[in-house]
């Protein structure tokens, strides 16, 4: 028993022996790549910085630059520790490391692959730019204006005031409407007019009542079209053309519209019928609704008086 006992601590010694004196070989090694270590991120903090003041010249896409940065960063310090650890000899680990990266990385691909997609979707959008903050658009059944562009999520305030994240993905693969791409927008404007009215004369006076609309496009013309005859009405329709960057200029320009016409219609005695509603009574063809009053109205009168004697 003390003889194996003797043996392990023997065994114990020696390896300890021997891993102390790789040590002192090693050590000059060891001060070499923490030195290098060192190096290696104050460099590749200096070569992100340089890449941040250099890349505006090129790109106006801050989410893109901020990738470029960012990569350049993480390569030079993988540089720097992959060279550390030839310094350390340890060649074989590092071949272990890059074929461990390349299934981490597969793994971890197939794990992560909404958020990849969004990532790479984020990417062609800051390459492509095709919009930009301020933007008022509507996609994935959003409307509102673009408030941040991110590499993974579009930032839309909603014009009732909410904050939406749409994936980039999402953005990127469905339909989407950039309503100030062309910074013009036509508004439309819904109107009737009683079946008396001169038609072309009510075209005329809305013509000239909508002209002088603020942010109104000039060099298009105003179109008052008629759409059906209603029930009790003529209906139209009314199109303008306004400068457009946000939602309220729409709003404000039809609305000042509406103004606009009632006013000229009130000006010009044009009537805007109320709908009409028949009221069916049940009373017989060929009968009058008064004499049918006046038929019911000596049994009401009879009923009231066979309470009153019963009380």
């Amino acid at each position: 028993m003390m003889l194996e006992i003797n043996k392990a601590f023997s065994l114990l010694y020696n390896k300890l022996e021997l891993w102390v004196r790789h040590l002192i070989l090693m050590l000059p090694n060891l001060v070499i790549a923490l030195v290098v270590l060192v190096l290696t991120f104050i460099a590749a903090r200096v070569i992100q910085k340089t890449t941040e003041k250099v890349l505006p010249r090129f790109s106006h896409s801050v989410a893109l630059n901020n990738l470029v940065s960012s990569l350049v960063y993480t390569v030079s310090l993988l540089i720097g520790f992959f060279f550390v650890l030839s310094i350390l000899q340890l060649d074989k680990t590092v071949t272990s490391l890059l074929a461990g990266v390349g299934i981490i990385g597969l793994a971890l691909g197939f794990a992560f692959q909404d958020i990849a997609a969004n990532f790479i979707s984020g990417v062609i959008i800051a390459v492509r730019k095709p919009f930009g903050v301020g933007d008022v658009i509507e996609s994935n059944d959003y409307f509102g204006t673009i408030e941040r562009i991110n590499l993974r999520t579009i930032d839309i305030r909603r014009v009732t005031g909410e904050l939406v994240k749409v994936p980039n993905r999402k953005v990127f693969e469905n339909v989407m409407i950039i309503y100030t791409h062309y910074g013009i927008r036509r508004v439309h404007v819904k109107a009737s007019v009683s079946y008396g009215e001169d038609l072309e004369r009510v075209q005329q006076v809305v013509k000239e009542a909508i002209t002088g609309i603020r942010g109104m496009v000039d060099h298009r013309e105003v179109e008052v079209v008629y759409e059906e005859f209603g029930d009790s009405s003529i209906n139209f329709l009314v199109r303008f053309w306004i400068k457009y960057s946000r939602q309220f200029d729409y709003v404000s320009a039809r609305s000042e519209a509406i103004i606009k016409i009632k006013k000229a219609f009130d000006a010009n005695d044009i009537q805007i019928p109320f709908p009409i509603r028949t009221l069916d009574f049940g009373i017989k063809a060929g009968e009058k609704l008064r004499e049918q009053l006046a038929f019911l109205k000596p049994d009401a009168e009879e009923d009231s008086l066979e309470g009153q004697n019963k009380s």
